[in-house]
């Protein structure tokens, strides 16, 4: 073979080393170019602005939350009865066994006697709240004030250390507790209009004070007579604790100037408590005995002489 005949092929090895060569740098250069690619999207996606942007007008505290419906009768001169479901949203109350939370059974036992006093018809009902939604203590009070309510019940489930309580206790209204359960009581429902220690609502000082007004004896009077009753319309329907009737000094009561009644109508720490007010034939019962014991105080109220 000559010399002329040998070069060509060594041109056309070259040529095939060079190909070979690229082909080996252009597996590793394409992904790397894709991933360099891909990671410089993720980085300035993350701080890139958005294509647009929404915004939200958020309530600035100082207007006051809207009214709940009225239900019942349309005459507008039947009294009215404003029920409080308490605690409620991001404040769960007290818990118990099996996971209950007061807020769900107090709604529950709320929606209770709203049932049955809208059977009966006789008087108009409003609820603070008919959902899962968290409300302070002044807005509580402050719908019945704005809604010219004539009484005030305000439901909620005790807790104390041990499963030994059980039965209901009905609250009214004073400056010092009836006992130290009592007291013990008005702290714990007082404590959830604060946050790590930091007062909400912006409750003015008839609120926030836990003085009762001496010219105020005539509601407190009132709420006795209605705290009475609950006593005596529950009796065999449910169950008491040993003294039903206690004072304490609950937020939720100060600022009325109605006649208005906390019942707290178990103990959630209690088992038995809890699988009673779980069950809807009790509440059924808990509701008919109480709506019983509004209407009977109404009416007294409507035929007592005025003054």
């Amino acid at each position: 073979m000559s010399g002329s005949d040998f070069r060509p092929n060594l041109r056309g090895s070259g040529l095939r080393g060079r190909m070979a060569i690229g082909a080996i740098a252009a597996g590793f250069v394409v992904p790397l170019l894709v991933l360099g690619l891909w990671l410089h999207h993720a980085m300035t996606g993350r701080t890139a602005m958005p294509a647009y942007v929404v915004r939200l007008t958020l309530p600035d505290g100082a207007r006051p939350i809207g009214l709940p419906p009225i239900e019942g009768p349309a005459d507008a001169s039947r009294p009215l009865v404003v029920i409080d479901a308490g605690h409620g949203g991001r404040d769960p109350g007290a818990g118990g066994p099996g996971g209950a939370h007061e807020k769900t059974l107090a709604l529950a036992l709320a929606l209770a006697v709203r049932d049955a006093l809208l059977a009966d018809g006789r008087v108009r009902v409003a609820l603070t709240r008919s959902d899962d939604r968290y409300l302070v203590l002044p807005e509580r009070s402050g719908i019945a004030q704005r809604l010219h309510a004539d009484l005030f019940l305000s439901i909620h489930a005790d807790a104390v250390d041990g499963a030994d309580a059980t039965g209901a206790t009905v609250y009214t209204l004073s400056d010092k507790g009836s006992d130290a359960l009592a007291d013990a009581a008005a702290a714990h429902e007082n404590r959830v209009d604060t946050v790590n220690g930091v007062a909400l609502g912006g409750q003015n000082d008839a609120v926030s004070q836990f003085l009762v007004d001496l010219s105020q004896q005539r509601m407190r009077t009132q709420s006795l007579a209605f705290a009475a009753l609950i006593r005596r319309e529950g009796d065999g329907h449910f169950r008491f604790r040993q003294q039903p009737l206690q004072q304490a000094a609950f937020v939720v009561l100060k600022s009325l100037d109605l006649p208005s009644v906390l019942l707290e109508a178990g103990y959630i720490s209690s088992p038995e408590d809890v699988r009673e007010m779980q069950s809807r034939a009790w509440r059924d019962e808990f509701g008919k005995a109480v709506a019983h014991a509004i209407e009977i105080f109404l009416a007294s109220q409507a035929t007592a002489p005025s003054g």
